[in-house]
């Protein structure tokens, strides 16, 4: 088993009651239910910054799509010819 740690955190009581609600409905607690929801929290953001870093040094290498080719891509949808993705310079 993993090692934890305790910490405390203020939440509006109304979300702490809907919290109490929620582990009951799961048969879970909500010591499990706030560390998976923090988990997949801390995942996610942890992966758009990676993303948004990957991307600024894509852009600082000059890996870009000029914005006139992606708006013409974009307004070919839905018509009667639909360009191909543009691609990097």
């Amino acid at each position: 088993m993993a090692e934890t740690a305790t910490f405390t955190v203020r939440v509006p009581v109304d979300l702490k009651r809907r919290l109490d609600q929620l582990a009951k409905a799961a048969d879970r607690s909500r010591s499990w239910l706030a560390t998976d929801a923090l988990q997949h929290y801390v995942e996610d953001q942890q992966w758009q910054l990676a993303e948004i870093e990957a991307g600024m040094q894509d852009a600082d290498a000059g890996r870009v799509v000029p914005h006139e080719k992606v708006e013409r891509w974009l307004k070919s949808w839905g018509g009667k010819r639909k360009l191909r993705p543009p691609t990097c310079k």
